[in-house]
C-alpha cells in the first residue's frame, strides 16, 4: 500500500492551510470591500443626489424672484407694450435661466415671447397649457407641450395690479429637449462610471436625463423615483425600467415636488472591485510564494531528523545502525525524545539477542559453552586454519554421586567443576560442557605436551577441592593435538581425544593421558 511520508505530508498540510487562509482572507477582503463599496456608492449618491436637490430649488427660488421682480414692474402698465417687449428681452438677456420669456394676458392670449422664434404671439393658450393661468399664483407647472411645438417646463409669476386685478402672468420657460439650465446644473455629474441622473417630476414623467431621447417617460414601479417624490431622501439597491441593478440616492426638490435620482450600475461598482482584489491578489503574489518557499524550507529541516530516524529503525538489523541512530542531529525535543527511545529500544533488543546467543550457545547449568557452540569455533578455526590442543574431561563415578546426594547435589558438583575450570584455564582457553559429566577444554596455538602439563595441573587442583556435601571428586582426561597442516580432521581430533579419555577410565581414572 502505497504510503505519503511525513514530508508530502506536512507539505500537503501546511500549503493547504495556507492556501485555505488565503482564499479565506480574499474571501473576507472580497465581502467586506463589496459592502464598503455599497455602503460608500450609496452614501455618495445620496449626498449628491441631497445636495443637487438643494441647488435646483435654489435655482427655482431665484428664478421664481426674478420673475416676481419683472411682474411687479410690469403690474404699473400692463399695456404698455413696448414695456412687455423690454422687460421679456431684460429678463431673457440678464440670466442664462431660461430658453425663453413669455407674457399671457387675463384672457390666456399670448402677448409677448422673447425670442420670438415661431410666430405665437396673438395666439390663445391651449388647454393642457393653463396649468398657471387657472392656478395664479407662482407656480413650476407640469410640462407641457407649448403651441410652438416645443416640450417645456414653465416657470411662472402672476401679474395683479395693486386692487388685486388679475393681468395675466409672466413666464420664464425651459425647453426639455434641448440644451437648458439643467444640462448646464446637473450635467456636470461624471458619466465615466456608468453613473447618471435623472429628474422627474411629481406625475413620475422625466424631465431631465442623461439620454434626451428618456425625456418625456413615465416611469412606474420604482421605490426611489417614489420616494423622492414623496418628499423623501435617502439611498437603496434598485432594479430600474430597463432591468439593470442600481445603487441609487434620491433625493426631493420642494419647490416643484420634483424627485433627483443620482445613481450608478452594481456592476460596475463591482468591476471596480474586481479590479481591487485582482490587484491585491498580484501584490499578495510574492508574499504567498516566500510563504511555501519558508514552509518547504522548514519541511526538510523539520522532517530530515525523522525520516532518517525512520530509515534506520527500518534497518535495525545494521551493525552500524547504533552508531547511525547516534549521529542523527535531534534539535527539537520530540526527534530529541524518539531517538532516545529508539536508541533504548535497539539497546534492549540487543541485550536480548546477546542473551538469546548466549542461551543458545551456552550450557544453562553452569554457564560453558555448549555443543553448538563447539561446532560454530571449531568450524571457524577450521576455516582459518587454527591449531589447537583438546582436552576430554570426565568426572568419575559421578553416577555414585547422584545416587548418594541426589540430582540437587550433582548439579551443584558440576557448577563447582565449571568455576574451577574457569578459574584454572587462561582467557585464551574454551571449555565446554559436552553433555552430562563431559566437558571440552580447547587450548589454542597450544602444543600436545604443554596440554597435558596444564591437563595434570587441573586435575591435581579437582582432586584436592573439596565440594561441600559431596566432598572431594576426582577427574580423568584425555588430550589429543589438532595441527591444521596435517591431514587428520578435526572429528578425529576430537574423537582421539575420547579415546586417550577413556583410556585414563581403563587406567583406575584420576589421570590424564595423550593420545600417541
Amino acid at each position: 500500500m502505497l504510503r505519503l511520508d511525513l514530508r508530502k505530508l506536512f507539505l500537503l498540510l501546511t500549503i493547504a492551510a495556507v492556501l485555505l487562509t488565503f482564499a479565506n482572507s480574499y474571501y473576507v477582503t472580497y465581502q467586506v470591500q463589496k459592502q464598503l463599496l455599497i455602503d460608500s456608492t450609496l452614501e455618495a449618491n445620496r449626498v449628491y443626489a441631497a445636495k443637487l436637490a438643494e441647488t435646483t430649488n435654489n435655482f427655482l427660488q431665484n428664478a421664481q424672484k426674478q420673475l416676481a421682480y419683472s411682474a411687479n414692474i410690469l403690474s404699473t402698465d400692463f399695456d404698455n407694450e413696448a414695456l412687455l417687449e423690454s422687460e421679456a428681452k431684460r429678463l431673457y438677456q440678464q440670466s442664462s435661466f431660461f430658453n425663453s420669456v413669455s407674457i399671457i394676458n387675463s384672457k390666456a392670449i399670448i402677448t409677448t415671447v422673447f425670442p420670438l422664434t415661431v410666430p405665437v404671439k396673438g395666439l390663445l393658450l391651449p388647454t393642457e397649457a393653463r396649468q398657471s393661468f387657472n392656478t395664479r399664483k407662482p407656480i413650476v407647472a407640469d410640462p407641457f407641450l407649448s403651441p410652438s411645438g416645443s416640450y417645456l417646463v414653465s416657470i411662472s409669476h402672476p401679474i395683479y395690479t395693486k386692487n388685486r386685478e388679475y393681468l395675466g402672468y409672466i413666464a420664464g420657460t425651459i425647453y426639455l429637449h434641448q440644451n437648458n439650465v439643467f444640462f448646464n446644473l446637473l450635467g456636470q455629474h461624471p458619466y465615466s462610471d456608468g453613473s447618471y441622473i435623472y429628474v422627474v417630476d411629481r406625475h413620475k414623467e422625466i424631465i431631465y436625463h442623461l439620454h434626451k431621447n428618456r425625456i418625456g417617460d413615465h416611469v412606474q414601479n420604482n421605490p426611489v423615483l417614489n420616494a423622492s417624490i414623496d418628499g423623501k431622501s435617502g439611498s437603496a439597491r434598485v432594479i430600474n425600467s430597463l432591468g439593470i441593478s442600481m445603487l441609487a440616492g434620491y433625493a426631493h426638490i420642494e419647490r416643484a415636488g420634483w424627485g433627483v435620482i443620482t445613481q450608478r450600475p452594481f456592476d460596475s461598482v463591482m468591476a471596480e472591485l474586481d479590479v481591487q482584489l485582482t490587484e491585491v491578489i498580484w501584490r499578495s503574489l510574492p508574499v504567498l510564494l516566500l510563504t511555501l518557499l519558508a514552509i518547504w524550507v522548514a519541511s526538510i529541516f523539520i522532517t530530515t531528523p525523522l525520516q532518517a530516524l525512520a530509515h534506520h529503525a527500518s534497518n535495525m538489523h545494521d551493525t552500524d545502525a547504533e552508531h547511525n541512530i547516534l549521529n542523527i542531529k535531534s534539535w527539537y525535543f520530540e526527534v530529541y525524545e524518539l531517538k532516545r527511545a529508539i536508541l533504548r529500544g535497539l539497546g534492549a533488543l540487543n541485550n536480548k539477542i546477546n542473551q538469546l546467543n548466549i542461551d543458545t550457545n551456552t550450557d544453562p547449568l553452569t554457564g560453558l559453552y555448549n555443543r553448538r557452540s563447539l561446532d560454530q569455533i571449531l568450524e571457524q578455526w577450521r576455516e582459518i586454519k587454527q591449531s589447537f590442543a583438546v582436552i576430554a574431561l570426565d568426572i568419575d563415578h559421578f553416577k555414585v554421586v547422584n545416587d548418594l546426594f541426589g540430582h540437587d547435589v550433582g548439579d551443584e558438583v558440576l557448577k563447582q567443576l565449571s568455576w574451577l575450570m574457569k578459574e584454572t584455564c587462561d582467557k585464551n582457553a574454551i571449555i565446554f560442557r559436552n553433555g552430562g559429566e563431559e566437558f571440552l577444554i580447547l587450548l589454542p596455538s597450544t602444543k600436545q605436551s604443554d596440554a597435558h602439563l596444564f591437563a595434570e595441573k587441573l586435575r591435581v587442583k579437582i582432586a584436592q577441592y573439596e565440594i561441600p556435601i559431596a566432598g572431594n571428586i576426582t577427574v580423568s582426561l584425555g588430550i589429543s593435538y589438532w595441527d591444521s597442516n596435517s591431514n587428520d580432521t578435526i572429528k578425529i581430533t576430537l574423537k582421539k581425544a575420547d579415546i586417550a579419555l577413556y583410556q585414563a577410565k581403563r587406567q583406575g581414572r584420576n589421570c590424564s593421558i595423550v593420545h600417541s
